[in-house]
């Protein structure tokens, strides 16, 4: 038996996520005493064989212009196949929203169990996950043949280790598979994806108005950060809705997350609590958003962040 990764890409490029899961992937594959292999869509056999860095022994790569844009029905059955030809038990792919569209498809197709948000390597049969909003842990064993693991994105970590992974080419029967017809993509500009993201700045209604937001964007370029908003931000057209980080919004897990005026509503925690440093700005000693913070600034945002920037500037000559 064997483990296999879904490795996603985009334009023909690996994301980070990718990278993180696939490390992960390797050590599930270790601790079952399995062989690692890898499956990818339209990608180089040179990008295929760098997935070796972090523990693929076998790529599938898939040239199929099908799987050149997302379909979760497609891409299932592709998957579903990649798995039934390494012969392997258990699946493992990012919780993205890619992974979290196709995944459970990939589930029905190998009469798999599923979990999803996994944090943790599995021990034997069982994966722990986060729940109620990241406050406590749940442990789910699996009682199925087959399994299907998404990990949540940023909460692993890459690991790399080192080598060079084999590629062979793979040929999925997609025939006959209703598919979408994608008309249109558009994308969001900007720098590294919030999801992505190691360092996030982060800003809301404490700012009074999108005209204040070139101190935000500053210090964000200056940390070579991402930049995000809480939800009445986005909802008043301040900032785009793609930046907004939240529970009805993206869920981030960034090394530093700066938030800069906003209070702290619990459905916004939902989204950030899994950072690893959280670092809060708010005049209203009395904010929540200070229990939750590991360092916290009491003082109105037009005065600190401008002297950060000041601080970052001198500290960067």
């Amino acid at each position: 038996m064997s483990v296999l990764v879904f490795a996603e890409s985009f334009n023909g490029a690996f994301k980070k996520s990718t990278f993180e899961v696939v490390s992960y992937a390797k050590r599930v594959a270790d601790a079952q005493g399995d062989a690692l292999t890898a499956v990818a869509f339209n990608v180089s056999d040179a990008e295929a064989a760098e997935l070796g860095k972090y523990g693929a022994s076998n790529v599938l790569n898939v040239s199929n212009d099908a799987l050149s844009g997302f379909d979760s029905g497609i891409y299932a059955a592709a998957v579903a196949q990649a798995a039934q030809q390494a012969g392997a038990a258990t699946v493992v792919v990012s919780n993205t929203p890619n992974g979290k569209a196709f995944a459970p498809r990939v589930a029905v197709k190998l009469n798999a169990g599923i979990v999803s948000g996994v944090s943790e390597v599995p021990t034997g049969n069982t994966v722990r996950k986060p729940v109620f909003s990241g406050k406590a842990y749940a442990d789910f064993t699996f009682n199925t043949e087959h399994k299907v693991i998404a990990i949540q994105p940023n909460s692993i970590g890459i690991q790399e280790f080192g080598g060079s992974a084999s590629v062979e080419a793979f040929s999925p029967s997609l025939d006959g598979i209703r598919g979408v017809t994608v008309r249109e993509v558009k994308s969001a500009g900007g720098g590294v994806p919030l999801p992505e993201a190691e360092l996030v700045v982060s800003a809301g209604r404490g700012l009074k108005g999108p005209e204040n937001w070139g101190m935000i964007e500053e210090l964000a370029d200056l940390l070579g950060a991402a930049t995000a908003c809480s939800r009445p931000v986005a909802d008043t057209h301040w900032r785009p809705h793609h930046e907004h980080v939240g529970q009805t919004g993206v869920a981030i897990r960034p090394n530093l997350y700066i938030a800069v005026g906003i209070s702290g509503a619990i459905q916004h925690l939902a989204g950030v609590n899994q950072s690893k440093v959280i670092v809060v700005i708010n005049k209203d000693p009395e904010a929540p958003f200070f229990k939750a913070a590991d360092y916290g600034i009491v003082g109105d945002a037009f005065e600190v962040v401008p002297k950060l920037i000041d601080a970052f500037k001198a500290s960067a000559n």
